[in-house]
């Protein structure tokens, strides 16, 4: 895979919450964008949360050549995907669905094409089984969502992504000014949802036995360390933690 060809048409397959909200980021980017979804009224809806988000993008910054017009849409997924540079796609969490749509895009797409997959459940390695000619060029790219607004993307390969494919997805989404994380393994829900999941169940648990109100656990985390992990992560506050002898003396 070449990693010298330029980015600049995304085909967005799936235009629900997810493939929405990329849409309006890269064409806030100044990209073009080619989008597709088979559900009644796809397009009015894309265009509506796209028109939504301009503003807010807008006070964050558009780049040169950025349009609303840059986004065309159809119901084909071999037109949409035609001319693509890149894929995101956003269809539904369920594996026979993604086999079926992977083996598609493998045999329509030309090898240097990434498809990067926002899936929050399913592992790549299972999605890319079904490319029988390309495997190595699948990722997956899940956002935070809405991804047009929050940087996070978490970056998966699966047993056959190649490490080529993983730097160019990399370099792509930090180029748009996304904070991209590269997990070494696969795992159920990757890293961000599994922290939030650990931190909920504790939340509810601290409810349930009675220790705190629903409304006061919120407001310990609101003006505690979620003031703190706005700008510091877990690792970073332990070292802080520990003064001068750092982590280290931290643990």
């Amino acid at each position: 895979m070449s990693n010298n060809k330029p980015i600049r048409r995304i085909a967005i397959i799936g235009t629900g919450v997810i493939g929405a909200s990329w849409t309006a980021l890269f064409l806030a980017k100044g990209l073009e964008v080619v989008a597709t979804d088979i559900a009644p009224d796809a397009e009015t809806s894309l265009r509506r949360f796209v028109k939504a988000a301009w503003p807010a993008l807008e006070r964050l910054g558009l780049a040169p050549g950025a349009s609303q017009s840059n986004l065309t849409f159809t119901a084909d997924l071999r037109a949409a995907v035609r001319t693509a540079d890149f894929v995101q796609e956003n269809g539904p969490e369920r594996i026979d669905f993604k086999e079926k749509l992977y083996r598609q895009l493998d045999e329509l797409l030309p090898t240097d094409v990434i498809i990067a997959s926002s899936s929050s459940g399913l592992t790549m390695s299972q999605i890319q089984s079904a490319c029988g000619l390309h495997p190595e060029r699948c990722v997956i790219g899940h956002p935070f969502n809405p991804p047009h607004l929050v940087p996070l993307v978490e970056i998966v390969g699966g047993a056959k992504t190649s490490e080529a494919t993983i730097e160019r997805a990399s370099e792509f989404y930090t180029g748009l000014g996304k904070q991209a994380v590269r997990l070494r393994k696969e795992v159920p829900g990757h890293v961000a949802n599994r922290l939030q999941a650990a931190l909920a169940r504790e939340v509810y648990y601290l409810v349930a036995e009675g220790v705190v109100s629903a409304a006061d656990v919120d407001t310990a985390l609101c003006w505690g360390p979620g003031m703190r992990w706005g700008i510091m992560g877990n690792m970073m506050l332990n070292h802080l933690g520990g003064g001068q002898g750092g982590i280290e003396h931290f643990f």
